[in-house]
C-alpha cells in the first residue's frame, strides 16, 4: 500500500524545492493537501508522479513541478480572492484555499464539479466554492478578483475574463503555440494589462481557450 505522506513529502523534496519554489506557506500548503484524494481512482497510486496526471479528453491535473511555480510566480497572499480556472477534481482549488482568503473555482464538466465539491466537503475545505459552467466566462458575480489561475493551457485569453481582475491583479496560465509553450503572467493596470514570461511549460488547451479560426480566401 502506498504511504501517501511520505509521497507527498518526496513531491515537495524532488520536484517542488528543486524548482526553486521555496515559500513555505506554497510548501506547508503542499505537504499538507493530499493530492490523491483529488484523484481518479484508478490513478491515485501515481497522483505524486513527476508529470501531468490525465482528468479526461484535454484535461490534466497539472503537474507538481509546474503548478508549484505557477502559484509561485502569481504571489497569492492570505487577503486575496482568487478565480481558479478549471479546477479539475478539486486539488489546485484545495491548495490555492490555503493560500488565499477565498477561491471561487469553474469547473465546465458536471461530473468533475460534483467530485471536487465532494471532496472539498470531505476534507473542510470551507472558503472554496465550486461554480459549474463555461471556464472562459470564469465567474464575474463574484469579481473582482486578485488573481486568476487557469488550470491548463491556453492559446487566447477572452478580454471578459482579464476584466474580472482587479486593478493590480494577476492572471496566470500556460500560453501554448502548437506542442510548445511557457507560463505568462499578466498583471492588469490603470493603462491596461501586460504579460511576461515566467517560465517553460506545456498542457493541453482549455475549451474556450482556442485561438479564433482565421479564413482565407
Amino acid at each position: 500500500m502506498t504511504d501517501y505522506a511520505a509521497a507527498r513529502v518526496a513531491m515537495v523534496d524532488n520536484q517542488v524545492r528543486p524548482s526553486d519554489v521555496t515559500s513555505y506557506p506554497i510548501i506547508d500548503a503542499m505537504l499538507s493537501v493530499p493530492r490523491e484524494a483529488y484523484a481518479p481512482g484508478p490513478l491515485r497510486e501515481v497522483a505524486y508522479a513527476g508529470e501531468h496526471l490525465p482528468l479526461g479528453p484535454g484535461r490534466v491535473m497539472l503537474d507538481p513541478r509546474t503548478f508549484a511555480k505557477m502559484i509561485e510566480f502569481s504571489d497569492v497572499g492570505p487577503d486575496d480572492l482568487v478565480l481558479d480556472i478549471g479546477c479539475g477534481l478539486g486539488y489546485s482549488t484545495a491548495v490555492l484555499a490555503r493560500l488565499a482568503a477565498a477561491v471561487i473555482a469553474v469547473e465546465a464538466d458536471p461530473d468533475m464539479a460534483r467530485a471536487a465539491r465532494s471532496a472539498l466537503v470531505e476534507h473542510e475545505v470551507d472558503n472554496a466554492e465550486v461554480i459549474e459552467g463555461p471556464m472562459a466566462e470564469g465567474a464575474k458575480d463574484h469579481a473582482p478578483y486578485n488573481v486568476i489561475f487557469v488550470q491548463g493551457g491556453v492559446e487566447e485569453i477572452p478580454e471578459g475574463l482579464v476584466a474580472q481582475l482587479r486593478e493590480g491583479g494577476r492572471l496566470i496560465a500556460i500560453r501554448m503555440s502548437g506542442a510548445y509553450g511557457r507560463c505568462e503572467v499578466l498583471t492588469r493596470t490603470a493603462a491596461g494589462a501586460s504579460s511576461w514570461r515566467a517560465f517553460d511549460a506545456a498542457a493541453p488547451v482549455l475549451e474556450g481557450f482556442e485561438k479564433a479560426a482565421v479564413f482565407e480566401f
